[in-house]
């Protein structure tokens, strides 16, 4: 409801409220007011995976989210659990990851960039934000 009254250009503020520890609400927000396009900062797009998923698709797009939370650039990053439908998925992506046994292709705007091992996909994607 927030989200169709602001697109609208109906109001300035929003308060969120969320059940248990107010702290999170103000994320809420700014996730709201990014996801409306009314805010710059990194938007983290990760597949909801499935048997092809191999490794921790959640966790990734968590570290990434985390380490991107400050900047104000507005980009799209996708984090996918698979090189088969991934890149596919995440056309629309500045930059991004899809997954396979242990690693990971690094690609930018559906481009190809690199193969990574999985212990260096977080710090791949961030190396490749980084430049943009």
């Amino acid at each position: 409801g927030i989200g169709s009254l602001l697109l609208d250009g109906i109001g300035d503020t929003i308060r969120v409220s969320l059940t248990g520890d107010p702290v999170p609400e103000a994320a809420a927000g700014l996730e709201i007011l990014r996801a409306l396009g009314l805010r710059g900062g990194v938007d983290v797009i990760s597949c909801p995976t499935c048997g092809r998923t191999c490794i921790d698709v959640a966790g990734i797009a968590r570290r990434v989210q985390d380490a991107t939370r400050s900047l104000s650039k507005p980009l799209k990053v996708a984090v996918m659990g698979c090189a088969v439908n991934g890149p596919g998925e995440a056309a629309g992506a500045d930059i991004g990851v899809a997954c396979g046994p242990g690693n990971g292709v690094i690609f930018k705007h559906g481009e190809t960039l690199r193969k990574v091992g999985e212990d260096e996909i977080v710090d791949a994607l961030l190396e490749e934000i980084g430049r943009l």
